[in-house]
């Protein structure tokens, strides 16, 4: 039989595995986080920094429902990606690993019409990427 993997191996093996993508949801018209917010986003982190791991790219892309004027949803999934990230930074992700883009109305979980409050749209999603 093949020797066992060394503690090297295992820990490049425990970093290859990406933690699944999570997102973080919003109130109506609001960007601040609730602590179940902050718990979702520490547990992420704490996950992806197991094993000696550490986190090599963040990405987060804040988002709205359509019921405001598209120009002020660019600026509040603006604000909901920024939140998030200093979440992230607070978690203990370096701030140079995170990277934001805000979407608007664009690219709803759940379509609605045009002026529809949408809880599922509310939204910022992570992704973490990890390496050792």
């Amino acid at each position: 039989p093949p020797p066992p993997p060394t503690q090297e191996q295992q820990q490049a093996a425990a970093c290859s595995a990406q933690p699944t993508p999570f997102v973080v949801y919003f109130e109506w018209d609001r960007s601040d986080l609730t602590s179940t917010n902050r718990d979702t986003i520490n547990a992420a982190v704490a996950r992806a920094k197991a094993n000696g791991c550490s986190v090599t790219l963040t990405n987060v892309a804040g988002y709205t429902d359509s019921s405001g004027k598209p120009a002020y949803n660019d600026k509040l999934s603006a604000r909901r990606a920024d939140v998030v990230k200093q979440a992230l930074v607070a978690a203990g992700v370096a701030d140079a690993a995170i990277k934001t883009a805000a979407f608007g109305e664009n690219n709803p979980a759940q379509p609605r019409p045009d002026g529809t409050r949408e809880p599922l749209n509310r939204r910022a999603e992570v992704q973490i990427t990890i390496g050792r």
